[in-house]
């Protein structure tokens, strides 16, 4: 019995101090505002989808990008395994558009958290920078993965504006050097620019952040991330949706996922996957 007794012991001293999982799947999604001209794509139609886009993957934490209140709502209540966090571009609370971050309640603990403006006042709430047509925000989270932390920060940068996205991603990676204090970092979002642009270039060439797509062991999906609800042709459809990350995580595959889902659309754009995992 004795004998026995210290057998279960160990075997549960094993089982406590097995390693955590190093692998991670994180996603960008941008799920398109809940427009009620967009008739037969309209989010009550598409929320159940994209609800089952995310569950069907095993994502661990994703950034979503131009949720409403009402659909930010949505998504907790059809994913009540995740945790969100984020505010409302308009007031930091529940007005205008949300890029949320939501991340697994089991997996994670939240350490810390924010969002600040890409504007030239980036903690006035509200605040709009330079020539961008829309406030536009960053949501960012510390979180800790057993013995592990890493920064994740999501974002969507102007349509309009190009000062503003270039602008916009000086900001962003003056605050991620801020944040990260030697943690592995991922960066989501859509930066509303293709892969030849000022702005991925600019990112790429901090030193500090790789595209995932040009790293990853594999990949797979297409070329574009955005076809607008399939209104444009395949050959002119442009990648716009981006996730980086330092080199603290290695990536074991990415890919663009079908923007369609049991006959429908589950948004304009493709949601976009990566596979990463901790180096150390």
């Amino acid at each position: 019995m004795k004998r026995l007794l210290m057998l279960l012991v160990a075997v549960a001293a094993v089982a406590c101090n097995a390693p955590e999982s190093a692998e991670m799947n994180v996603m960008t999604f941008n799920m398109r505002y809940d427009n009620p001209d967009d008739g037969p794509n309209n989010w009550r139609f598409r929320r159940e989808r994209v609800a089952e886009v995310v569950r069907s993957h095993d994502v661990d934490v994703f950034g979503a990008q131009e949720l409403l209140v009402g659909q930010r709502n949505d998504l907790a209540a059809l994913l009540p395994e995740y945790e969100c966090v984020g505010v409302g571009r308009e007031d930091g609370a529940d007005a205008g558009e949300f890029n949320p971050v939501f991340f697994r309640r089991q997996r994670f603990t939240l350490l810390d958290s924010g969002t600040f403006w890409l504007s030239e006042t980036p903690e006035v709430a509200g605040s709009k920078g330079w020539d961008g047509a829309c406030e536009r925000i960053a949501t960012w989270v510390v979180l800790r993965d057993g013995g592990r932390e890493f920064l994740f920060i999501n974002t969507h940068l102007d349509h309009v504006g190009q000062v503003a996205r270039d602008k916009g991603i000086a900001l962003l990676l003056e605050r991620i050097d801020a944040l990260r204090g030697g943690r592995p970092v991922v960066l989501t979002g859509d930066f509303n620019s293709t892969p030849e642009s000022s702005v991925i270039a600019h990112v790429q060439q901090s030193g500090i952040l790789h595209d995932v797509k040009g790293v990853a062991a594999r990949t797979a999906g297409t070329a574009w991330s955005f076809a607008d609800f399939g209104e444009i042709p395949e050959e002119r459809r442009p990648l716009l949706d981006y996730i980086f990350v330092n080199d603290a995580l290695s990536v074991d595959s990415y890919e663009v996922l079908p923007d369609t889902l049991d006959g429908g659309y589950v948004s304009d754009h493709a949601p976009v996957m990566a596979s990463v995992r901790f180096v150390k």
